[in-house]
């Protein structure tokens, strides 16, 4: 696929078939992710690839109580609340059927980032592994495989380091399901450029753009 194409149409897919990935084609989406920087070219990365069915079961279960406390957040409470065809209707419709069904993706990955010995995770702390997310789903997209990131394993995460053998001191940064997609790929909705970029300094409109 053209380059632009492929960034232009990614989206989060959350609807997924159970279909299985072939191992190339797997192995060709994670090498996308060794290519990606880091701080330092440290690498600090390691991913888990999860396709034992029995391990993305009991992923889905851990998952469906994280997304049940993830509702108590004000934002997603308050999501509740909009007409089911709004952009936030729609959107936490979709979540709520990931956080039914992730765990009949046919391969979960769990991005992780170990840290310096001292070093507290902060803001800075996803250059080292957000690039080599955003490979992995560019190049699912490119191969006609949905994906999405999200973070709301996080709400179990000591079981989920406990159930794939993750050291304690090992942060999991990102969930990524696998799959080909029940839905399309398109352009999502997003605020135009003239609304989010500036021209030297805050405000100020970037021209024609």
């Amino acid at each position: 696929m053209d380059f632009f194409d492929v960034v232009t149409t990614q989206r989060a897919m959350r609807r997924l078939k159970t279909d299985a990935i072939p191992d190339d084609v797997l192995k060709k989406i994670m090498d996308t992710a060794i290519c990606a920087p880091s701080g330092g070219n440290r690498q600090n990365w390691s991913f888990v690839v999860v396709r034992d069915q029995a391990r993305r079961a009991r992923l889905g279960e851990l998952y469906r109580e994280a997304w049940g406390e993830l509702m108590k957040v004000p934002y997603y409470a308050g999501a509740t609340k909009e007409p089911a065809d709004s952009p936030a209707g729609k959107m936490l419709a979709s979540a709520r059927h990931l956080g039914e069904h992730l765990g009949e993706a046919p391969v979960i990955v769990l991005a992780c980032v170990t840290l310096d010995p001292g070093v507290r995770v902060s803001l800075t702390t996803g250059a080292s592994i957000y690039p080599a997310v955003q490979n992995i789903m560019l190049a699912a997209r490119a191969l006609g495989i949905g994906s999405c990131l999200t973070t709301i394993h996080r709400f179990r995460d000591a079981q989920v380091k406990e159930l794939l053998g993750i050291p304690a001191d090992v942060e999991t940064a990102a969930l990524i399901p696998l799959g080909y997609p029940l839905g399309r790929f398109g352009r999502p909705p997003r605020r135009s450029v003239g609304e989010v970029a500036f021209a030297d300094r805050w405000g100020r409109a970037l021209g024609s753009l």
